[in-house]
Parts: C-alpha cells; structure tokens; sequence
C-alpha cells in the first residue's frame, strides 16, 4: 500500500502493526510496578513473585510482538516479476539533500541503540552476580550458576538474529526488518524487571535477536540509498557511531545504573523509550528502491526515488544503471566462485570483532577489578578511553570513504592486532600505569568499533541486492559467532578471562583478517553498487 504524495511507504496492514506495537509497550509498563516497589530494597527483585500485572504483561508482549511481525510482513500472493532488468537514473549520482539527512540522523540513533545492548552486558555482569549469588570470576568464584551465561544466551540470539533478520531483509524489505527489530527492543525491556535469573536468560536471548538484525540491515539500506561519493564515509561514520554506543552505556553504568541510584536493571529498562522513539520515527525511513523495483514494487519505488533524487527512467545511457528483477537471491551465492573469497574477509575479520568485542571488552570491567580499580572507576577508565578515541571515528570515515576502502581495513586489522598484543605482552602490569593503559584501551573499544563499521559497510558494498542484506547479516552473524566462542571458553572455565588471554585470541583473527583483504579484497571508493558486483561477477 503506498501514499505517493507523501513519497512513503504505508504497512500492508497498519492496525495489526500499531496495535501490536501498542501492546508490546502497555506489556512493558506492566512490568513497571514490581520495579520501582523493589526501591526500598536498592532495586534487587530477586525472589520476588511475579505478580499478576507483570503476567498478563508477559502474555501482551508475545501477542504483540506477532501482531506487528503480521503487520510488516507483504500482502500474501505478492510475487516478484519476470526477470528483466530495469533502468534507473543512477541513485549514485544524486547530490545529499534533507530526505537523507533525516534519514542519516535516524540511522544513527538506530545504529547507537542497537549497539548499546549488547554493549550493556558488560555492565550489567556485575551487579546481576551479585544478586542473585552467580558465579563471577571475581566477585563470586564459588557460586554454581556462571553468570557468564547471560551474555552467552545474547550472544547465541544474536547469531541467529543475524541470519534471520538477513533472510528477512532480502524478502520482506530492509524498513520493515528494522521496524521489527525496535518493536523486539521495547519488548525485551522486561529483562530489567525479571525477578528470576532464569527469565533474564531468556529475555537476553529474546533481545539478542533483534540487536544481530538491527545493524546489518541499517547497513543494506544506507548502501542502496546514499550517492557513491558519499557511501563511504557516511555508512562508517554511523557504524562509528558504535563508540558513541559505548560512551553512553558507560556513562549511565556510571551514574543512573550506579548500586546507589537505580541498579544495573534500569541500563535494560532504557530499551523502552529508545525503542519506542525509533518506531515513532518510522515515517522518515524509507523502503530501498532497489528492493522495491527488484520485488516489481514500481510504483513505490518511484515515491521514494523523488525524495532521495533518482528516477526510473525509459531511455539506455552512461547514466543509468541496470537492477535485475525478479532475481531471487541464496546464502549459496555468498560462496560461490564469484564472491568467495569477499567472504573469507567478511567472515575472518568478523570473527576477530566478535572476539574482541565479547572477550577483551565484555571482561574489561570486570579485569579491571581484578587490578584494583573499584567498580566506578573502572567505568569511567572506560568511558575515558571512548571519548579520547571517538574522534579517530571521523578520521576512519574519512579514510574509508575518501582515500581507500582496501587500504583502510588493512591498516585497522594492523593497528588493532598491535594494540592487543601490547596487553598480551605487558599483563597486569598496564595498572600501573594510567596513561598507557587509558593509551592501549582507545584501540580495543573505539577501534574494534570503526572495524566493524568499516567491515558491515564493506559487505553491503561488494555483494548484489539480492543477497546484499543476507552477506551483511553473514559479516554480523560472524562477528557474534567470534563471540559465542570466547563466552563458551569463559562458561566452560576452559579460558580464563584475563586481559591477557582475551586480547590474544582476539589480535590473531585482527591479524589474519589484515591478509586476507589484502589477498582478496577490492577497491569500492566511489564506485556504484552495480558496477562493483558487476566486475566481481566478470572476474
């Protein structure tokens, strides 16, 4: 259903959606009353019975959660038509205008809420140990239940969000696959409430489905939207903007999430209200007219093509560009003899930031306790050391967009490998002294973040647009999967997490991703979309 006046796309069925987002929200603040009865008790729910408004809270988000998926899903007997190209006025020659500016800014809030989730669990280990009596390394060595499952049950919802959400980008479009997503960001709120350990298990992998989806299709979108000249820099800047991620949950760990302010459940209660702005700000995110004139969706192709500065046109010159149709795309197309090795990149340098990402950064509070810092100040090391290195954020956009896509993955996967390698080398030891540890975290936390921008922007650049939201979940999907290896060493107790063993298995993979695009990779600066897979497919 379109409303070309307005230049938009409308739901195929607007009362399931919004009445499924209204429920899923009304469930949340069910949950509500248990928490701030809890106070007196400095927020520790454990132990609490769930009373009946929660219940019936529990039963609202399940039931809203379905009506919004029917609600973004296509009218059914939708089919895509004969395969036939068609020519566009190159999208990639439009000048920045309003629409994508708006467009860019919601994009990076989106990009920034998503981040802050799994961001979160490094924060929220803690407190969680401690009351409900987990096993923690450090705080609690003898209790029986690892606290380490938490992330563990995130970090395997993630994986499979990745996939997932990938599938459903390439068949039910990139808008609604991000809609879904925040939608799934309010529900999971209740983690924060939960008054058994359990049921944060669950609600934790319940969210991590919707953080592995949110990223990689945010991506897909920008790729196919945003001018050539332009791709590069701005899709790594919002990717970047993962720093500012983790310079937000640092600082409210630091203040509103403190033991004496509202605990480490309210850093999970914050998903309501980011995700309900998100949703509310779903008139400014357009469908990728790419997708639509692929799915034979014409006519809202050509609203959303007068907002960003493109047109579908009749006559053949050097400045259109062809978008086959009706062409179904496979996760088998990722690996063929075409795109393989692209793929080795995108899977090795995943698996390095999911490495780093959930071992060295998810266990850095909790090491740097281990060396002495109390909990507040170990927060704001981290929080220092994101905002002296979120400038080096614009500088990577920069390099990516305006000097060189190859080049500046090489030197990241260089310069990180190196970074960690200092910890491995110098151990417990960097206590000791402030600024070089302050020195060495920059390149773990803000550095990791620029790589898995610059690596997701990559897969949505070098990949057609049939399968451009499945390889952009596959490089998402990787580096979660990097994370389900380090969290299931740490629950295991094969591996302990010390700053010295985390940094090690993550600089290997930094290192090995490093070679592998200088072995297989390919230029995309300021080239179009279709004139990249079209010489990857002639090579």
């Amino acid at each position: 259903m379109t409303n070309p006046s307005r230049g938009g796309i409308e739901f195929h069925h607007p009362g399931a959606f919004w009445g499924g987002v209204l429920a899923v929200t009304v469930g949340v603040l069910l949950h509500l009353p248990m928490y701030f009865a809890s106070a007196p008790m400095h927020y520790m729910m454990a132990g609490m019975a769930m009373d009946t408004p929660m219940m019936a809270g529990m039963v609202l988000i399940i039931v809203g959660l379905v009506a919004t998926a029917w609600g973004l899903y296509p009218r059914m007997g939708t089919h895509a038509p004969p395969s036939r190209p068609v020519r566009i006025r190159a999208m990639d020659d439009a000048k920045l205008n309003g629409q994508h500016v708006a467009l860019l800014l919601i994009m990076a809030a989106a990009v920034t809420i998503d981040v802050m989730k799994p961001v979160t669990l490094g924060f929220v280990v803690p407190g969680m140990a401690r009351e409900y009596g987990l096993r923690h390394p450090v705080l609690n060595p003898g209790g029986t239940v690892p606290v380490s499952l938490l992330p563990f049950f995130g970090i395997i919802g993630t994986v499979i969000g990745s996939f997932v959400w990938g599938w459903l980008g390439d068949r039910i479009g990139r808008r609604a696959s991000i809609l879904l997503a925040a939608v799934t960001f309010i529900g999971t709120s209740i983690c924060g409430a939960m008054p058994d350990y359990r049921w944060n298990f669950v609600m934790c992998f319940i969210m991590g489905l919707g953080v592995g989806g949110m990223l990689p299709i945010v991506f897909a979108l920008l790729a196919e939207i945003i001018p050539a000249r332009h791709r590069g820099w701005v899709m790594v800047l919002i990717g970047g903007d993962v720093a500012g991620a983790y310079i937000a949950t640092s600082w409210l760990a630091s203040t509103v999430g403190a033991p004496d302010a509202f605990g480490w459940r309210i850093l999970w209660l914050l998903g309501l209200p980011t995700g309900v702005v998100l949703v509310l700000l779903n008139r400014w995110i357009p469908e990728s007219p790419r997708f639509l004139i692929q799915r034979g969706r014409d006519e809202e192709a050509r609203a959303v093509m007068r907002r960003f500065g493109a047109a579908i046109v009749d006559d053949a010159t050097s400045e259109l560009e062809t978008v086959e149709r009706g062409v179904a795309g496979t996760w088998r197309q990722l690996f063929d003899r075409h795109f393989g090795g692209l793929t080795t990149v995108v899977l090795v340098f995943g698996l390095g930031v999911g490495l780093v990402t959930f071992g060295f950064q998810l266990w850095i509070p909790s090491n740097l306790r281990s060396l002495g810092f109390d909990e507040v100040t170990a927060d704001r090391i981290l929080r220092d050391s994101a905002i002296i290195g979120f400038p080096a954020t614009f500088l990577i956009a920069w390099m990516y967009g305006f000097w060189s896509s190859k080049k500046t993955l090489i030197l990241l996967g260089l310069v990180t490998a190196l970074s960690l390698f200092g910890f491995v080398f110098i151990g417990k030891d960097v206590a000791s002294n402030r600024v070089l540890l302050n020195a060495l975290l920059v390149v773990p936390i803000t550095g990791i973040s620029s790589i898995q921008a610059v690596i997701v922007a990559y897969a949505s650049e070098v990949y057609p647009t049939r399968v451009r939201s499945r390889a952009t979940g596959l490089s998402a999907g990787a580096s979660k999967f990097g994370g389900v290896l380090i969290i299931t060493l740490v629950v295991l107790a094969v591996a302990p997490p010390s700053i010295a063993v985390t940094a090690l298995v993550g600089a290997v993979p930094m290192a090995l991703g490093a070679l592998a695009v200088a072995m297989f990779g390919v230029e995309t600066r300021h080239r179009r979309l279709e004139e990249i897979t079209a010489a990857e497919m002639a090579a």
